[in-house]
């Protein structure tokens, strides 16, 4: 993934203005668990956001042509009547409206395929068709060398010319091995659907699950990108608790402190010419819009 430049702007509302006022848009957000999840960061956003709105399932992707069942396993369950069920790894497919809005949301969840990983995206690729998806944005989350007591990173990335010029954003530089995401992201271009790509950068300290710290970094990036106000009230606490619960780890460990105070010396040097009044503003800007939704 390309780093993040200082001071780049991502005006993301003018990407949602539809063609004709009042016409709905709909935008397709698809997480994979996996390789492409540290932390299980971009999951975790995408099952908030589910919740919040609403969404029903409308498709699935069966999973016997894609998966290896030694490997991601099927799980025995409990219904609600005490019967038992086989759980199997389906892709689930559901649709939101996000209220006040002409905007409809596509959740894609599912867990990166073992095999055929461009006929999966095909097949996803057609039901997103048959749902009259507009855009598409994908959400991951990475292992980086970044401190957990500072802001956590989180790039967005286009390769639409025209989208990414827009939007003032930058084409990804990176080069190596990818998940179902980067295949996602290319195969998407390629049927005319412009593509963004979220990316949090977890510390690869503290790779485990949950991540609240880096999921709620990346919902507020999709708050700027579909310009709606999310209560994050409660995220928010889980995320400074998991801040102090790293901290007591670093504390206890004086090689682990010593890594941490790098890390972050790195960052802040990184970081210093954004602390200027663009970030302060976009700050700002989300907090007016949190404000305006609380107002009855």
């Amino acid at each position: 993934m390309s780093a993040e430049i200082p001071g780049q702007k991502e005006d993301f509302r003018r990407l949602l203005e539809p063609a004709v006022q009042g016409e709905r848009v709909t935008v397709l957000m698809a997480a994979f668990e996996g390789w492409n999840d540290a932390g299980d960061a971009a999951s975790d956003a995408l099952k908030y956001l589910h919740r919040l709105w609403g969404g029903k399932r409308v498709a699935v992707i069966e999973p016997d042509e894609y998966y290896d069942f030694q490997f991601t396993r099927p799980e025995v369950r409990r219904t609600n009547s005490g019967a038992r069920k086989i759980k199997w790894p389906v892709t689930k497919i559901a649709k939101a409206t996000i209220p006040g809005t002409t905007v409809d949301v596509i959740f894609v969840h599912g867990i990166e395929p073992s095999y055929r990983w461009r006929a999966y995206t095909a097949e996803l690729l057609a039901k997103a068709a048959q749902l009259n998806v507009n855009y598409v944005l994908l959400v991951g989350a990475l292992l980086a060398d970044v401190p957990h007591s500072r802001p956590i990173p989180v790039t967005a990335t286009c390769e639409d010319p025209e989208l990414r010029e827009r939007l003032n954003l930058q084409a990804s530089e990176y080069e190596g091995p990818i998940g179902i995401v980067g295949v996602m992201n290319e195969l998407s271009q390629l049927a005319g659907l412009p593509t963004v790509s979220l990316w949090a950068a977890v510390p690869h300290y503290v790779a485990q699950s949950p991540s609240p710290k880096a999921s709620l970094a990346l919902l507020n990036k999709v708050e700027d990108f579909l310009q709606v106000s999310l209560p994050t009230g409660d995220l928010t606490e889980d995320a400074q608790a998991w801040e102090r619960g790293v901290n007591e780890l670093a504390a206890g460990d004086a090689e682990i402190a010593a890594y941490v105070r790098q890390l972050e010396e790195a960052k802040d040097t990184v970081d210093l010419p954004e602390a200027t009044g663009e970030s302060i503003a976009k700050e700002f800007e989300r907090y007016l819009r949190r404000r305006g939704s609380d107002q009855p």
